[in-house]
């Protein structure tokens, strides 16, 4: 494997946002099926989430040495998990139509050539099987934080709808996320109006008080725009 080693501190800050991967969850829910990939699984907090949902394995799959050690420890205990120090592309072809539901949080982003991966996802899924994308939005968000912890871009909804229908897949769910977190990120992280990155506190503060909030809203009314995008493609049968 490739050497790799990513810096911790942005994974351990969004270990308080249970509420807020609880959501992310919900949303693709009904397109999880009994053989699961999670691909850039870091620690193992969504990990969690998805070994509580009636699936039969969970391969976790991430290339971050000393986050793969996280994730070992953290998922150890349950005997559907497989853990993989890898990138995607360097154990993908030994999944070949393997998958029915491969699971991308926070992780298409870091991807520098996206649409290759995707073919590789494609190739990776059983046919009906489904790739669940939760990435990051707007590209005039993109800010100095992005480049530090290794965003190549921010996405829009039809761009990315159209590569991922490019590798092949039909959409069956396209919606912006999270439109009350504009605002935040703006302020902290774009304009920088106040010091530091997110911290713990605030992750916790916003996880508890407007994520809550933001869901209740946004099962009433899909937004316009949001701080995120989270897209379910579907290989065809």
């Amino acid at each position: 494997m490739t050497e790799f080693e990513y810096d911790r501190r942005d994974l351990e800050v969004m270990s308080f946002a249970r509420k807020y991967h609880e959501w992310i969850l919900s949303l693709f829910r009904g397109f999880l099926r009994k053989r699961v990939a999670e691909v850039g699984a870091g620690s193992g907090n969504f990990s969690a989430l998805l070994l509580g949902e009636p699936i039969e394995e969970l391969v976790v799959i991430e290339p971050s040495e000393n986050m793969y050690r996280l994730l070992k420890e953290n998922t150890a205990q349950d005997v559907r998990v497989t853990a993989r120090n890898a990138f995607f592309a360097e154990v993908s072809g030994e999944y070949a139509d393997h998958f029915d539901s491969i699971v991308y949080v926070n992780v298409l982003e870091h991807v520098e050539d996206d649409a290759a991966e995707l073919a590789l996802i494609y190739k990776s899924l059983r046919s009906g099987g489904h790739v669940c994308v939760f990435v990051p939005a707007l590209s005039w968000l993109y800010s100095d934080h992005d480049a530090s912890i290794g965003h190549f871009r921010r996405y829009h909804k039809a761009p990315l709808e159209a590569l991922i229908r490019d590798a092949g897949f039909e959409i069956v769910r396209s919606r912006y996320f999270d439109l009350l977190g504009i605002l935040p990120w703006l302020v902290l992280l774009k304009w920088k109006l106040l010091k530091g990155d997110p911290s713990a506190g605030n992750i916790s503060f916003y996880d508890t008080y407007i994520v809550p909030m933001s869901r209740a809203l946004e099962t009433l009314v899909t937004p316009p725009i949001g701080k995120n995008l989270l897209i379910v493609g579907k290989k065809p049968e």
